[in-house]
């Protein structure tokens, strides 16, 4: 203390005897040198910590391979810590310094508070970008996405660190602030009004689990049909089929309907609901002969069995009796019901179908004016795209094929090529 107060008096003694300064300037000059000075002190120190202090750790680092270690220098936290030295050096030094200076000492410490508060939440925010990748790593990233949580605790924290900075450049307590927001409410409800919607869906989403990356959602409304890529506060992002990004507003998701295919990827099975439409004038009752042929068919011969104990030797000699009498008066067996028992067999027997736990269903729906609807409900064991659809196209392709062996017709609307047909036929 001695010292300083030796250095002041010199410094103060010189530039008023030898430069002829009026004593108040004078004083000024030795303020500005001793807070060169001090600078240049806080300056050595950050150099010191970053060249010394840094690149031990970083070597400590490397060495431990652990992956806190590596996205904490990924994120700068030890470099924006070691800012925190030169503020305790100028703190220390301008209380020695500047003692008999009160004003200036006022003056530092609300520069060096400001500072220290600006570093706190610098420090803060890349201790929550690590944390939010070192769950990004885990499994329960998938389950529970954090994005939109670790923005919002962000923006809490920066939002206390601005009430933190007025109060010091007010000479207020934070309390004074704090109390304050509830008259600030209702403005800024209105002037935030999305950006809070944005907030509370977030916070919805995540918490309630509607939504996580790598889900595929379907939004019509807004275009979407694709995967979700990043899941955000205020917004989601949507990587459709087409590789174009489509960014949905968060509350949207709230209020809005979508469809999630999470359930269906996470059972392992992905549905099949498609119809063969027969045509109505090719629907007939089955003759005898045809049904001794269709019992060649190894699916058949079963279903086969069954109905001959069930409706009887009689119902099925369709030949040896004529045909209105015995067709109208017991149970025949038709085409097209026996098709759909070849379907319900083809499938039963088909190794990419699922059998249990699943709905698996061949029906017959009401007949509409694109003929006789057989509809196939069941589920692929494959939930991967490519694979579905091959699978999805190889069952249709042989069931359309095998239409004919039944006496059926696909239906279709007429075309060119059958009209021009037709009109040969009946030209004379």
């Amino acid at each position: 203390m001695q010292v300083i107060n030796q250095i002041e008096s010199f410094v103060v003694n010189f530039v008023y005897e030898k430069l002829g300064l009026a004593l108040n300037y004078a004083e000024y000059v030795y303020i500005l040198i001793a807070l060169t000075a001090i600078l240049s002190l806080g300056w050595l120190a950050n150099f010191l910590v970053k060249n010394f202090l840094l690149r031990a750790l970083r070597s400590i680092a490397e060495k431990t391979k652990t992956r806190v270690a590596d996205y904490l220098l990924q994120e700068s936290f030890f470099l924006r810590l070691s800012h925190l030295a030169p503020a305790f050096i100028i703190s220390a030094l301008g209380q020695v310094v500047f003692a008999g200076y009160p004003m200036v000492i006022g003056l530092i410490d609300v520069l060096v508070n400001l500072y220290l508060v600006g570093i706190a939440l610098w420090v803060f925010d890349a201790l929550i970008d690590t944390f939010y990748k070192l769950y990004e790593e885990s499994s329960f990233s998938t389950k529970l996405p954090l994005k939109g949580i670790c923005q919002a605790i962000k923006i809490l924290v920066n939002g206390t660190g601005i009430i933190f900075i007025l109060s010091i450049l007010l000479n207020k307590s934070p309390v004074y602030f704090f109390s304050g927001l509830g008259a600030l409410t209702a403005v800024l409800l209105l002037v935030f009004k999305d950006v809070i919607l944005g907030l509370v869906a977030g916070v919805q989403l995540t918490a309630n689990d509607m939504v996580r990356k790598g889900d595929w959602v379907e939004m019509p409304k807004y275009g979407a049909d694709g995967d979700v890529i990043d899941v955000a506060l205020t917004t989601i992002k949507i990587q459709n089929w087409d590789k174009t990004i489509t960014t949905i507003p968060a509350h949207a998701l709230v209020s809005d309907a979508f469809k999630n295919w999470r359930g269906m990827s996470e059972s392992g099975g992905r549905r099949i609901k498609r119809s063969v439409h027969l045509d109505l004038s090719s629907v007939r009752f089955l003759k005898e002969s045809e049904i001794n042929e269709l019992e060649k068919i190894d699916l058949l011969k079963e279903y086969f069995s069954g109905k001959r104990e069930d409706i009887g030797e009689q119902g099925l000699q369709v030949e040896q009796h004529g045909v209105a009498a015995p067709l109208l008066n017991g149970r025949n067996l038709t085409n097209s019901g026996t098709f759909r028992a070849y379907c319900q067999e083809y499938l039963r027997d088909h190794s990419a179908i699922y059998k249990k736990g699943m709905t698996f269903l061949v029906r017959q729906l009401a007949p509409t004016e694109k003929g006789l609807p057989i509809e196939i409900y069941v589920f692929v064991n494959d939930v991967r795209w490519v694979h579905y659809e091959a699978i999805q196209s190889d069952i249709f392709d042989h069931l359309l094929a095998s239409l004919p062996v039944f006496g059926l017709r696909a239906f279709q609307f007429p075309t060119d090529a059958s009209l021009t047909s037709l009109t040969q036929i009946t030209q004379p």
